[in-house]
């Protein structure tokens, strides 16, 4: 049995400055890195909206310098996920992939939330050469291009607008008659002259030589005046929701009914003294590396209070 007084689980911008500020402050962190090292954001090329990057910075390599800082100041990192936890007993119970067990008096769950895919096998070949799940990040790359954003309900709909303001012309692919999307939301696309909404309308898959140059539709799949035809496009966005990590969790922690951890407040409290949630696993709303980084800063902080007392 191994023991540490704050083990970090997970390993996104949230993780990784979790172990920054708890190394610092002495606390010899243990970080699991799960099955994606640096987290959902190792998916994606470049971010161009990170502080301290003026011309933009690789994903990858930017998740790496933040480990290679966690490291410099003491957390240890464990190339395991965590399999199974027991927040009823102190000091908390974890098991790993590997069989290995730990105890943490403290816990700072960081383990994200993972975009949801329509399930084409073209998602995957074309990650990161014109398929995105997070316009804020990469839309910035598809200036007076074409793009498509699928999805119907608010978070489409504000993905759609927000890429407007880049691309030459959006396209709004929903395979329903009708956006769910709340009603402020609805007349912003349709009072948009660069959004076409593509009603009734699902994506069979992806094609292009060197990243996505067109997607393959069908309208009105399986009726009698089923049409299918190809659009050309640049970019290809999926705006169909998150889900977050936190099904080992949900046993003790307070989730909202998508599954995202609640916390106090502004704070990083769950209802669990002594566990922490940072991150997208309790942020349904921004979703942004910067904020997660924030919020994995202030759970360090608090979950060194906790082990003070």
């Amino acid at each position: 049995m191994n023991h540490t007084k704050l083990l970090i689980i997970g390993s996104g911008p949230a993780g990784y400055t979790a172990a920054i500020y708890a190394g610092r402050a002495n606390l010899n962190p243990v970080l699991l890195e799960g099955f994606q090292p640096g987290g959902q954001l190792t998916i994606t090329t470049e971010v161009e909206n990170f502080p301290g990057w003026p011309d933009g910075v690789d994903a990858n390599e930017l998740m790496d310098n933040i480990r290679k800082q966690a490291e410099r100041f003491g957390t240890q990192m464990l190339p395991n996920a965590c399999t199974k936890v027991n927040l009823d007993i102190r000091p908390f119970g974890v098991t790993l992939d590997d069989g290995n067990e730990w105890t943490a008096d403290s816990i700072i769950i960081a383990t994200g939330a993972s975009a949801k895919y329509l399930g084409l096998s073209d998602e995957q070949k074309y990650m990161g050469q014109g398929v995105s799940a997070c316009a804020t990040c990469d839309g910035f790359f598809y200036r007076k291009k074409v793009v498509a954003v699928v999805g119907g309900g608010d978070t489409a709909c504000e993905e759609a607008s927000y890429l407007a303001g880049l691309a030459s012309k959006v396209y709004l692919i929903v395979r329903k008659p009708f956006l769910r999307a709340s009603k402020i939301m609805q007349e912003r696309v349709f009072n948009n002259e660069k959004i076409e909404v593509l009603f009734e309308t699902n994506t069979l898959g992806l094609y292009g030589e060197n990243g996505v140059e067109g997607a393959h539709l069908v309208f009105r799949k399986g009726e009698s005046d089923e049409r299918k035809y190809d659009l050309p496009i640049d970019g290809f966005f999926l705006a169909i929701g998150h889900h977050p990590n936190s099904e080992l969790f949900t046993p003790w922690l307070k989730t909202d009914e998508n599954g995202f951890i609640l916390t106090e407040g502004d704070s990083p409290k769950t209802n669990v003294p002594g566990v922490y949630a940072a991150g997208d696993v309790a942020d349904p709303k921004y979703r942004q590396a910067v904020i997660a980084a924030a919020s994995g800063a202030k759970a360090a902080m608090e979950a060194e209070k906790y082990l003070a007392q």
